[in-house]
């Protein structure tokens, strides 16, 4: 695919959580996998990605750890919560809905 798309309101938060629940990471990371996963259609630039990062660790649907990388950079790396886990859930249960629904009226004839 090319181009990029607008996410609608409160979709980062659930690919954020969605990427999350594979594995531990920090935020550039995260922004990489979406883009990749995406085929590139997905850019996430961190005007919109650490903020969105913060609003989840206030909710207590992540948690982040201080450490190092591999070049011996300070890293903060994200995981996701049992709170977080729920949240997930529940979030990819009303997209899947959403989805659906909009699905049916735009194929309405």
């Amino acid at each position: 695919m090319s181009g990029q798309l607008d996410l609608p309101q409160g979709t980062l938060d659930l690919l954020i959580l969605k990427t999350l629940s594979l594995e531990p990471m920090h935020g550039w990371a995260i922004s990489e996998r979406l883009h990749q996963i995406s085929e590139a259609t997905l850019v996430i630039p961190q005007g919109s990605l650490y903020p969105a990062l913060h609003r989840l660790e206030r909710k207590g649907w992540i948690d982040a750890e201080w450490g190092s990388s591999e070049n011996n950079r300070r890293t903060k790396t994200y995981h996701l919560t049992g709170s977080g886990r729920r949240q997930l859930a529940a979030e990819r249960a009303a997209w899947r809905t959403l989805t659906r629904t909009v699905e049916l009226v735009l194929d309405t004839r």
